[in-house]
């Protein structure tokens, strides 16, 4: 006989209490603060984007001051004209850019993410045409609980067509530092815009609307990577937004005119305005996060209430580990601040940037390059002379037209064919000149001898400077 089989004790588990692994985004309504690092963060909003939106419009020599012509393979950046050859000094400037992270990291963690980040930039610019339209914080957190109105709809409206075109002037801009900015502008105003041109106008443009208007926090907390490896950064001297839990706690709310020290309360009122105000809403009394992006509203936030309630300032302040646990002054918390790790970074940095202007500044303006030609050897193995066809290019990286004279030195009897000189070559191009070696059998030590061009400007840019000489290596063949 078969056992009968007992049916589970357990309760089934109801479709509701599925688990997710993904935490459903709750939207955050900041609130608008001023303050010491509110103006701070705005001056930097306001400088980077003078600078990005005007740099542009700048002419220099007759063109555009800062330009990235990718068709031609020319950088302009004012009066320096960058070729492929110059790759050297886009390395060098990523090597400053990750220094200059370091540094700032060591000293006052992100700075970078909190005053002058393009997501941050934009996110605070998108945030106060929302404030202008919508209203502040509680404002539009009703708007958003109200059903969809004529009134509700022409505001997200007038938003987000606000959104869209700044969005779109911004991509505008990037791609008008890869295509002449003025050529752009009459493309766009008669409709005949390239391909390549459109394409990044509206990815760029669609970027930026859906970075600073819809994703804002979470691209600081999820895409970028910095977040992740930034506490390898820090050391316990590094300056950080911290709350300070001795002077704070037991947190507790009170009238203004309580004594608040009678009931055992510390400084925080418990308003949550370090809360409201913090664009990744996080609450910063739970300690350092990595959510934090160190732009610092919480600390204006609780001054303001500070003030009001004729607290001290600086409940919520920049402090380090340290300092915290050892109850460091300011004038120790700055002392700490010029360590060995700091010295070495500020000293390296330093070094780079000074090798960098001066290799800059000597940077000769004339560039050459020599090829031979394989398979044109002159002339057989019991001729007296022997001839070698190359083909020298010459580029001329500046903004003015070269005379230049040509010669070769290395073997005795050496002599060139080339065409009449001194030879032109045009401002900011290159030039392919064939000449002719012609050197006595009898001079020759090896097969492959040593031979060196020299290419010299008689044209100085600067009258009483010293000729632009330029010489290259190569090879004159025997057969």
């Amino acid at each position: 006989m078969d056992t009968p089989v007992k049916p589970s004790s357990a309760p089934p588990i109801p479709e509701a209490a599925e688990q997710t692994l993904y935490e459903v985004r709750k939207k955050i309504y900041p609130r608008a603060v001023h303050g010491t690092f509110a103006a701070w963060r705005w001056t930097f909003v306001l400088l980077t984007q003078l600078v990005f939106y005007g740099l542009p419009w700048l002419n220099w020599n007759d063109r555009q001051a800062v330009l990235f012509d990718l068709i031609s393979r020319k950088f302009y950046i004012f009066g320096l004209v960058f070729w492929p050859q110059d790759i050297v000094y886009l390395t060098v400037l990523l090597i400053i850019c990750a220094y200059s992270l370091f540094l700032f990291t060591a000293v006052a963690g992100r700075l970078w993410c909190g005053f002058a980040c393009p997501q941050t930039v934009y996110t605070e610019v998108f945030m106060w045409i929302e404030r202008i339209v919508e209203g502040d914080r509680l404002a539009r957190m009703k708007l958003d609980q109200t059903p969809l109105s004529a009134r509700k709809f022409r505001l997200k409206a007038v938003k987000h067509g606000l959104w869209i075109v700044l969005a779109l002037w911004t991509g505008f801009t990037f791609v008008g530092y890869f295509t002449p900015i003025h050529v752009l502008w009459n493309e766009v105003m008669t409709l005949h815009t390239g391909p390549w041109e459109t394409f990044w106008v509206l990815f760029y443009g669609f970027a930026t609307y859906g970075n600073a208007g819809w994703m804002r926090e979470q691209v600081c907390k999820y895409m970028c990577p910095y977040a992740r490896f930034q506490s390898v950064m820090f050391d316990p001297d590094t300056l950080i937004i911290t709350y300070d839990p001795a002077r704070g706690e037991p947190r507790g709310s009170r009238g203004k005119s309580v004594d608040y020290k009678a009931k055992g309360l510390g400084d925080c009122v418990d308003c949550s305005i370090c809360v409201q105000v913090c664009p990744t809403g996080i609450d910063i009394r739970n300690g350092l996060q990595y959510e934090c992006i160190g732009c610092a509203a919480c600390i204006d936030g609780c001054n303001q209430v500070m003030d009001k309630m004729g607290y001290p300032k600086g409940l919520i302040r920049y402090s380090t580990e340290k300092a915290m646990q050892g109850h460091y002054g300011t004038e120790r918390i700055l002392k700490r601040v010029f360590r060995p790790r700091v010295l070495v970074y500020t000293a390296v940095l330093w070094l780079i940037i000074i090798a960098a202007a001066v290799t800059l500044y000597h940077r000769v303006p004339l560039k050459v390059d020599v090829i031979r030609d394989r398979g044109n050897v002159m002339h057989g193995s019991d001729d007296p002379e022997v001839q070698n066809v190359y083909r020298l290019q010459i580029m001329n990286t500046q903004e003015i037209a070269r005379d230049v004279r040509i010669s070769v030195a290395g073997v005795e009897g050496i002599k060139l064919e080339i065409e009449p000189q001194p030879i032109r070559v045009a401002p900011t191009s290159s030039r392919v000149i064939a000449v002719r070696v012609e050197a006595p059998r009898a001079s020759l030590e090896d097969r492959s001898n040593r031979i060196h061009f020299t290419v010299e400007a008689v044209d100085p840019t600067h009258p009483g400077s010293a000729p632009l000489t330029v010489v290259e290596r190569a090879t004159l063949v025997a057969p």
